[in-house]
């Protein structure tokens, strides 16, 4: 009679596979060295599911506050300027400025994330929008180029914010106006829990089994966690070299709009 013999098994360590992608999450979330190229990544791998993941897991919110956040942009100011939308993604802030009413300009829209872009090349049919993959820490675009400029849930992943604020600056015409619309931390202390619970147990989960990732939702609510409060980016924002820069707040504090002009 031979006896068998048992062999280690080959397949990865999955729970020391999962806690080092935790690991990496907490790390680029905290402003580590590897934000950027984790961001990138993970960005690149939801792009396929970011759209209905993005509605879905905001109840249709998301929708709103956009167009909120475009009507600050004051487009009657130059109706026919180049616009430029920021860590742009799939396009859905690129697509809806260029089809608002009386807007016949042009919007560049830039990220890092060539898959997101790709992604959202079918909301470009219409035409008056020009997808192109740059750093926000490097945009190819001239000084004082723009005629504005809004970025929608997406500078908080940048590496330096104050080096974005800057660039973002250098590339506005004086007078034009840059619009932020990023998640926040509700005030009250009842929806806050609330709201922690949906955002930090629920959610991840939700968009970790639909979009096959498991980290890159987990990301989402701890790089809001350390994000800055409201009155801090606004002074980020002044610091940068914006005037008249003002802010508010949606949906009981899950998310607020900055805006600032150039001088």
């Amino acid at each position: 009679m031979s006896s068998a013999t048992r062999t280690p098994s080959a397949a990865p360590d999955r729970d020391s596979e999962r806690d080092s992608e935790r690991a990496r999450a907490d790390a680029a979330a905290a402003g580590g060295a590897e934000k950027r190229g984790y961001v990138q990544q993970i960005f690149s791998d939801i792009a396929p599911s970011y759209d209905l993941l993005n509605h879905l897991l905001s109840f249709n919110i998301d929708k709103r506050w956009r167009t909120r956040a475009i009507a600050q942009l004051n487009l009657s100011r130059a109706p026919r300027g180049r616009y430029l939308d920021l860590c742009a993604g799939t396009l859905d802030v690129s697509a809806q400025l260029a089809a608002t009413r009386g807007f016949g300009g042009y919007v560049v829209s830039a990220d890092f994330a060539e898959p997101m872009l790709r992604a959202g090349l079918g909301k470009t049919a219409a035409g008056g929008i020009g997808p192109v993959t740059a750093d926000a820490l490097d945009l190819p675009l001239a000084n004082e180029s723009m005629s504005g400029a809004i970025v929608a849930f997406g500078i908080r992943n940048v590496v330096k914010l104050d080096a974005c604020l800057r660039e973002v600056h250098r590339v506005l015409e004086p007078g034009a106006r840059f619009v932020i619309l990023e998640f926040t931390t509700p005030g009250n202390p009842l929806f806050r829990a609330l709201y922690t619970t949906y955002f930090h147990a629920i959610l991840p989960r939700i968009g970790g089994l639909i979009s096959g990732h498991r980290t890159a939702y987990a990301y989402l609510p701890k790089s809001v966690a350390h994000f800055p409060a409201e009155p801090a980016l606004a002074e980020a924002m002044r610091g940068a070299g914006f005037a008249n820069v003002s802010w508010r707040s949606l949906t009981m504090g899950i998310a607020a709009i900055h805006v600032g002009e150039k001088r």
